[in-house]
């Protein structure tokens, strides 16, 4: 069944990656992905990704992640990745080391990607605190960044 995380991780990667009209298409996709759910599951994980339906001209009516058509702020990314130091857990919490003057800006993208993974963010100067949701394992908030910021896929490791 693989956790939480993980389904969620992959709802919103196929959502994203392919044209989607049923649950029972979502499922088919999810399956060949090794991921065993009942339909139930989903419904429930679509409601809490906020997953809406849009008017497509070929299949009727497709899954849409909430701004999935808003425009990429790639130069806030590029800034985001090249002001990151490093990341560290303790209990659970995230603490980002930033270059001075980045924090702010990074937890800003980190909060405005709402994710579900992080309940919010407190920024200083050059640390940011990470507060994860509940039962949201170090490896999900580590994903979950290099989702929002992907240069950062080669620097963060758990």
């Amino acid at each position: 069944m693989g956790s939480r995380t993980e389904r969620l991780l992959a709802i919103k990667r196929l959502i994203a990656n392919h044209t989607i009209s049923s649950q029972e298409e979502l499922l088919a996709l999810l399956e060949a992905d090794g991921l065993h759910f009942t339909q139930a599951t989903l419904s429930r994980d679509l409601k809490f990704l906020k997953v809406n339906k849009i008017s497509d001209p070929e299949k009727g009516y497709v899954y849409e992640l909430p701004d999935q058509h808003a425009p990429v702020n790639e130069v806030a990314e590029s800034y985001a990745a090249q002001g990151f130091i490093s990341l560290q857990f303790a209990n659970n919490l995230g603490v980002i080391k930033t270059r001075p003057g980045y924090a702010p800006s990074i937890a800003a993208l980190i909060d405005q990607s709402n994710p579900f993974e992080i309940v919010g963010t407190i920024a200083g100067d050059d640390t940011i605190l990470i507060i994860p949701n509940d039962a949201v394992k170090p490896q999900d908030v580590i994903h979950c960044l290099v989702l929002i910021i992907p240069e950062l896929k080669g620097k963060l490791t758990k």
